[in-house]
């Protein structure tokens, strides 16, 4: 499979905890479909304290993984929202 691509996508989203509304990081997401995983390299502001760790109520909202060779976040389904 082919690697994601190297120029970032124009739109940017907030990442936020689904349990307790805390911004977790600002995102540039490519297409228009649900948040499924997050690569590392388009993360532009990290709010998070320790890795796919919410820092206000501690749920933990990813997994790390290699994407096509990329390191990513995969979200856990409904721990983690777009706003």
């Amino acid at each position: 499979m082919a690697k994601p691509k190297k120029k970032l996508p124009e739109r940017s989203v907030d990442i936020i905890c689904a349990k307790c509304k805390t911004i977790l990081f600002k995102y540039k997401k490519g297409g228009k479909g649900a948040l499924v995983k997050c690569f590392k390299e388009r993360i532009m502001t990290d709010y998070t304290n320790t890795p796919c760790e919410c820092p206000s109520c501690g749920n933990v909202f990813a997994r790390e993984t290699l994407v096509r060779g990329t390191p990513a976040y995969k979200i856990i389904g409904g721990k983690a929202a777009m706003k």
